[in-house]
This record gives C-alpha cells, structure tokens and sequence, in this order.
C-alpha cells in the first residue's frame, strides 16, 4: 500500500518524498532533481528507480516526472492534466481540444479521463496517474483558433471557445452526437454567447467540407442572415450533396442552399 511505503524507503528516498512534498512539486526533471539533491550519481539514478517502482514518481517523458505525494493514498494523486502538454511538446506545436475544451467552456457537464492534445508531430495514447492523454496528429492547416491559458504560472495552448464549437461539428461523440451539437451552437447564437463573425471565419478555414455545411445550416436555422453567412455559401457551392446526419441511408429533402440531404438523426 503506498501509504505505508515510507518505512521501507531508505534515508535519500525519504529526503526526496519530504522535499518535493514541502515545495509542492507536481513535475520535476532531471536537471531539477540534480539540483535539489546532491546524490552521487549511481545513487541520484538508482534513488529514481525505486521512487518510480514505489509509483512515487511517473514518468511524462524522458527525464521529467510527475510526483504523485504519500499522502494522496494508494491511487496517487490526479495530476493537472493541463500541466502535461506543455512538457510533451516543448516547442508550442499542439492544443487542447475536443472532449476537455467542450467541459471547459460549459458545452457538457460530463468530465472525462481523456484529455485531447492536437499535435503537428506525434500519434500516440500515454497514462499518467488516472488520466489518459491521446495525442492527435494533425495538419497544420488545422492549427488556428488558438490561445493560451495560465495554470499554475504554466501558459498552455487551448483551442478558443469559437474554435472549439467547429471541432465540435468534427467529432461530436463526447457531447451525444450531432443532433446535440447542433442544439449547443443554437443556444449559444441565441443567447450571444458566442463570436458568430469568429466562429464563420473559423469554418471557413476549417478543411472538412461536412462539417462546413453543417455549421452554415444550424447558423441560418438559428437566425443568422445570408449576408453574414455569404463565405461559407461560397466555400460549398458546387459540390457534392451530403447528409445531415451521418447514415447510409441518403433519403430526406435536398437542401440545394447547403448542398445537404436533410434525413433523420
């Protein structure tokens, strides 16, 4: 039991639990922990061995670790999830999107394992502690829309909230499928809770044609006029007829405004 583990620590093992635990860590690297502690070097590597087997520490990436304290019981602590991207992809090429920005930003009151981070370098699933991260890659076409939050004196890249409503149109299955997604980008036009010359420029932009569509057809049931919505009538006209809701069944009227076959959800 990890609660009990401090009587089988040896002496540099319980200075490093003590230490991070005053100071708060919840990530530390190499170097810092060579700073901190003025351990020979085969011990400074061993005393990080056992600390990782005891689940003390984890393991982000190559040389920087999450710090899970005694305390926090048997199950460790949560880490911030918001804290890990930044350490995955040092040089700023990702966000946070999808399931954790629809909590975010009050789409859903569900709250999720999974935290998204879109990424223009790696694909790859990584568990840490009780959160799992899934690293999307993606074009950089798709890379816009952005900014940066603070936590814990961290700047973290998050897709914004206009942003955010067209991933929404892209992969709806955290919120309950379109049909609810469509019900969230009315409520948000309807009470102004949203940029719609924003979120328009932003689906323009956005290489998905459906998801173009689908976005223009809900802003116009909404109330928004065809002056407004001119860019993104454009960005659809002369293509192929899609439908509404995806299906293999192709039958509903046809929407020529939108190129859209509207079936059923």
């Amino acid at each position: 039991m990890k609660n009990n583990t401090m009587q089988y620590m040896n002496p540099r093992e319980r200075e490093v639990v003590a230490r991070l635990t005053y100071e708060k860590t919840t990530i530390i690297t190499r170097d810092q922990f060579g700073k901190y502690f003025d351990f020979p070097g085969r011990a400074k590597e061993k005393t990080l061995f056992r600390l990782k087997k005891k689940g003390i520490l984890t393991a982000i990436k190559r040389g920087v670790y999450f710090f899970s304290p005694l305390e926090s019981g048997p199950a460790g602590s949560s880490i911030n999830e918001f804290l890990v991207p930044p350490v995955l992809f040092p040089k700023g090429n990702y966000y946070i999107g999808y399931a954790t920005m629809y909590n975010y930003y009050g789409f859903t009151d569900q709250i999720f394992q999974t935290m998204f981070i879109l990424n223009t370098s790696l694909q790859r699933d990584k568990t840490i502690g009780s959160m799992q991260f899934k690293m999307i890659k993606i074009s950089l076409r798709k890379m816009y829309g952005l900014e940066k939050i603070r936590i814990k004196d961290v700047e973290v890249i998050v897709s914004d909230r206009e942003r955010t409503l067209v991933d929404m149109f892209y992969f709806p299955g955290p919120v309950g499928g379109l049909k609810r997604a469509f019900e969230i980008l009315e409520e948000k036009v309807k009470f102004k809770k949203i940029d719609v010359t924003k979120l328009i420029k932003y689906a323009v932009k956005f290489p998905n044609i459906s998801v173009r569509k689908r976005i223009g057809f809900v802003l116009e049931k909404a109330g928004i006029n065809d002056k407004k919505l001119i860019s993104l009538l454009k960005s659809v006209r002369k293509t192929s007829l899609v439908v509404l809701y995806p299906s293999k069944s192709r039958k509903g009227r046809i929407n020529r405004k939108w190129m859209l076959i509207e079936n059923v959800a």
